[in-house]
């Protein structure tokens, strides 16, 4: 599609998005305040016209693009609440406000892709109008006074939620849990020091009963909370190797705030100044375990649910992807290192190796040698062969091969026997790609392939991924 194609795509949808804002029912300060970044954008993108150099730059078109998706997405999230019945959509999309922070974020991404590939000066005047729309300092604001008046229009429905059928039996359970959410503040990353008497951990180990092992999880409690307790201990590794691999994963979980990454409540050290220490971190506990337990259980999974847990998936590693200072990368992700709640919400944990892309690009190319064969098949081709530094699209990647787990429920490349060399030769030579099921939705298996594509280029971003992920699945659970 020629860049003036997309521009008038944007302009359509930017139309659209501007009727349905006028129709929301619930969350107008948000959606508001999302209009006029959208207004801002659309100025950007009518000043393309005047520029004929950007109309032969493939990095403009490419910004466009992701602008376009992301619009396209933002107005299924908006026009959710314009309905009669909103109070049901409500109920049934419980992360309506992490969505409409990831459209902000995205919108954000796509303004900075934008204005960079434009090669606009920071002092130019439309980057100054696109970035005044942009402060992060008047979303709280919008997002509480939303959910005063939400709670006003929920104590107006009450009487007429309980007398509903029982298709609305749902929104009866839930409604005083929805009520009380809106009342809490919103949750912030704020990990600090847990002293011993506030966790209780029934089966912590005793003195003298300690394993060989550098790292052991326990489920425990703290201040009423289940908690996941990973203690960091060992009689045979020196205290200084353990307390580095300690900070190593401290430091990186506290850049990040996420409901589809494992939250870190605090930190607890004991026995600090003795020959044999134990560091604890105390982090949110995910009563069904991994995605993979989840996955080779018998539970019922549809395809709404299974969308749903790749869309979490895709959050997580777009909230690693995109930290604001230092970007991360996972380079170890796998359907182990997620965690799936009672709610089949899913997590993405295991950020202890987690690193920056540029000291991926300073490490060692050879990463092959240091994994096992499970790694392995979550492994890019460019990792397999040892040809490239490890980046961003090599965790995507491994992402595509855990959605295909998702949609599969099966282990990737099980014909493989544990055989590093036959792996190679599926992945790398002849450029294998696993089947999905027939069943599986369309848009779906697209976006599954387009990760798991050869080429690095070829595969979309964490945050084109989202986009695409929340469009449809809000078409889904509206059928």
């Amino acid at each position: 599609m020629a860049i003036g194609s997309i521009t008038k795509s944007i302009v359509s949808i930017a139309s659209e998005i501007y009727k349905v804002v006028q129709k929301v029912k619930i969350n107008k300060k948000t959606c508001e305040r999302l209009r006029d970044r959208v207004k801002a954008l659309e100025g950007l993108v009518s000043s393309i016209e005047s520029m004929e150099a950007a109309q032969h730059s493939a990095e403009v078109k490419k910004s466009l693009e992701e602008l376009n998706t992301t619009l396209n997405s933002a107005f299924k999230v908006m026009e959710i609440f314009t309905r009669t019945h909103w109070f049901k959509s409500l109920i049934k999309i419980r992360s309506y406000e992490e969505d409409f922070k990831l459209v902000n974020d995205r919108l954000h991404d796509n303004m900075q892709n934008l204005t960079t590939a434009l090669e606009l000066k920071q002092t130019h005047d439309i980057v100054e109008l696109v970035k005044q729309a942009f402060r992060q300092r008047d979303d709280e604001e919008d997002r509480k006074e939303d959910a005063k008046e939400l709670k006003r229009m929920l104590l107006e429905y009450r009487d007429y939620v309980e007398a509903m059928q029982s298709d609305l039996e749902d929104v009866k359970n839930n409604l005083a849990e929805v009520m009380e959410t809106l009342d809490k503040p919103k949750i912030i990353m704020d990990i600090c020091p847990i002293q011993e008497s506030e966790l209780c951990i029934p089966d912590f180990p005793n003195e003298g009963d300690e394993t060989d092992q550098a790292l052991q999880v326990y489920k425990g409690q703290f201040k009423g909370f289940e908690v996941a307790v990973k203690i960091f201990a060992s009689l045979n590794v020196p205290p200084e190797k353990i307390k580095s691999e300690f900070q190593k994963e401290v430091q990186t979980m506290k850049q990040f705030e996420s409901p589809n990454i494992v939250r870190m409540f605090g930190i607890c050290i004991l026995n600090e100044k003795t020959p044999n220490p134990k560091y604890l971190i105390v982090m949110e506990y995910c009563e069904k375990g991994s995605l993979q337990e989840v996955l080779s259980s018998r539970c019922d999974l549809s395809w709404t649910r299974k969308v749903s847990m790749c869309r979490d998936a895709a959050q997580g590693v777009y909230r690693l992807h995109q930290t604001e200072r230092n970007s991360k990368l996972h380079t170890n992700i796998s359907s182990n290192k997620f965690l799936v709640d009672q709610n089949y919400g899913v997590k993405l944990g295991g950020l202890e190796l987690a690193q920056t892309e540029t000291s991926m690009k300073k490490a060692a190319v050879n990463r092959r040698k240091d994994k096992d064969f499970i790694s392995l098949l979550y492994s890019s081709p460019q990792e397999l062969d040892s040809i490239s530094h490890y980046c961003r699209k090599c965790d995507i990647y491994s992402l595509g091969i855990v959605m295909w787990e998702i949609a599969t429920r099966r282990m990737p490349f099980s014909d493989c026997h544990g055989d590093k060399d036959s792996l190679h030769k599926k992945v790398v030579a002849e450029k294998y790609r696993e089947p999905l099921p027939q069943e599986c939705p369309e848009t779906l298996a697209e976006l599954i392939n387009s990760c798991r594509a050869y080429e690095c280029i070829q595969r979309p971003s964490a945050g084109e991924l989202v986009d695409k992920l929340r469009y449809l699945l809000i078409e889904l659970e509206q059928q």
